[in-house]
């Protein structure tokens, strides 16, 4: 299988906007990458905005191997230590040294797996993995998102950087091309369109 396809781990209640910026910019034919859904079963799961996904495999078809990342998008039940199939397939990517992107209450997941013990990290908020009592509170970083290494861990409120985070950790574009996608989205500044589509076309040009 194509490692350069990106799994999207899907389940009830999943937090839409938190993967609306990465998602188009992943799903490219022409940057070669491409997105598909995963779920614990192949049964269809409803988002929190009310959109039903029918996932294209389950997680206990999906390896490591298969994958350029696996993306955990936030969902209320992983508080309660919901889907620990999908925590025990990140625990395995990580061991594989393939990429694991967690965003709201999919850190909470890892933080109660003890995956975020010993690795810096960040979340909704401090406050909110204590009251899982978590032990990686030395590593906690007040950010909206972090990188290290093949993790990455953002708050709710940071889609559009844990897109960029992830789009970079994935180079999936150049440089010059992200940050004027960046630029435009956090300032709505046109300029910066002008520069990504003007960057996108040379680049393509001389390819």
């Amino acid at each position: 299988m194509d490692s350069r396809i990106v799994h999207l781990f899907v389940c009830d209640g999943l937090s839409d906007w938190e993967i609306g910026y990465v998602l188009p910019m992943l799903n490219n034919p022409a940057i070669g990458y491409s997105v598909r859904t995963v779920g614990v079963s192949r049964e269809p799961v409803r988002t929190a905005g009310g959109l039903a996904i029918l996932p294209d495999l389950q997680l206990a078809e999906l390896e490591p191997v298969q994958s350029a990342m696996l993306i955990l998008p936030g969902s209320g039940a992983w508080e309660q230590s919901g889907y620990p199939e999908a925590i025990d397939k990140a625990r395995k990517f990580l061991a594989a040294d393939v990429p694991v992107a967690a965003i709201c209450g999919a850190t909470a997941g890892l933080a109660l797996a003890g995956l975020l013990d010993d690795r810096p990290h960040t979340s909704n908020a401090r406050e909110y993995l204590q009251a899982l009592d978590y032990r990686g509170e030395a590593f906690y970083q007040e950010q909206p998102v972090v990188t290290d290494d093949n993790l990455i861990t953002a708050t709710a409120t940071a889609s559009l950087a844990f897109a960029y985070h992830i789009l970079q950790k994935l180079q999936a574009y150049s440089p010059r091309v992200l940050e004027a996608w960046y630029g435009l989205f956090t300032t709505g500044d046109k300029a910066y369109f002008y520069a990504w589509q003007q960057a996108a076309a040379e680049e393509s040009a001389s390819v």
